[in-house]
């Protein structure tokens, strides 16, 4: 396999435009904000190492599931673009699962930032 730098840099490019396209995505950009959100409020609570470690990895989780559910609606919408029962059906399957990572880090948010804004308090 021969390596081309030319070849990895057309490939960082071409991520950026996916990740340029997906800001204009309204949930995306409301993920962003409330990542934003959650930084300020972890660098003035002053969290500690591993419980940065948790933030970033979450927030990092959930930014791609909802970049792949992105992925999977366009694609659904490509193939069948008429409303399709089968087609709701999974795209309410992905949605709910960037639900359940955005209510488990949510969760883990309260365990993490509530005692320290009791302490703060």
């Amino acid at each position: 396999m021969k390596l081309s730098f030319k070849k990895f840099l057309k490939s960082i490019e071409n991520a950026f435009k996916g990740i340029k396209y997906v800001f204009l995505q309204q949930n995306f950009f409301l993920m962003v904000l409330i990542t934003i959100g959650t930084l300020i409020l972890g660098f003035w609570l002053q969290v500690l190492y591993f419980e940065w470690l948790i933030i970033i990895f979450l927030i990092g989780f959930i930014l791609s599931l909802e970049i792949l559910n992105t992925v999977l609606e366009k694609t659904l919408d490509f193939l069948e673009p008429y409303i399709s029962d089968n087609i709701k059906m999974i795209k309410d399957l992905i949605a709910g699962a960037v639900l359940l990572s955005c209510l488990t880090a949510l969760i883990l948010g309260f365990t993490i930032f509530l005692p320290k804004i009791i302490l703060k308090f």
